[in-house]
């Protein structure tokens, strides 16, 4: 059988397009399921403490597991396509803290350091940071 060269141009310009129909499908997918799952949570507590969760369905639910690592009475902030940072004293654990919530990680470490500085802290650290999906 042969085939006109008209006709081969049609079946692998009808081949690209359907490569490129998949591949789109397949990026679109990836983001939303990415998307979906862009709600985090900080809990924070005395001396230290802390406990974290990212890249949840939900805002409660990610709430709910950051405070079941928290040990003591916790404190929680969420994070929704951002990062989060909690800094303490390394001189004092149980003293002064810091921690914030910002879009880019940059930007949340630097801010939480600040305020742990802001309540006294003389040797403010990052105790630990965690971004979301989009963060």
């Amino acid at each position: 059988m042969i085939i006109s060269t008209a006709a081969a141009q049609r079946r692998a310009l009808i081949v690209l397009v359907l490569t490129l129909l998949v591949g789109a499908a397949r990026f679109v997918a990836d983001n939303f399921v990415r998307d979906a799952h862009a709600a985090g949570a900080f809990a924070i507590g005395k001396c230290g403490a802390y406990g974290q969760a990212y890249d949840y369905p939900a805002e409660a639910a990610a709430r709910t597991a950051a405070l079941k690592h928290c040990k003591g009475d916790c404190t929680t902030v969420t994070m929704k396509r951002a990062c989060a940072a909690f800094a303490v004293d390394m001189t004092n654990p149980c003293g002064a803290h810091g921690y914030a919530v910002a879009p880019k990680i940059s930007n949340s470490l630097n801010a939480a350091t600040k305020k742990c500085y802001e309540y006294g802290g003389k040797e403010c650290v990052i105790r630990a940071w965690a971004c979301d999906a989009r963060g």
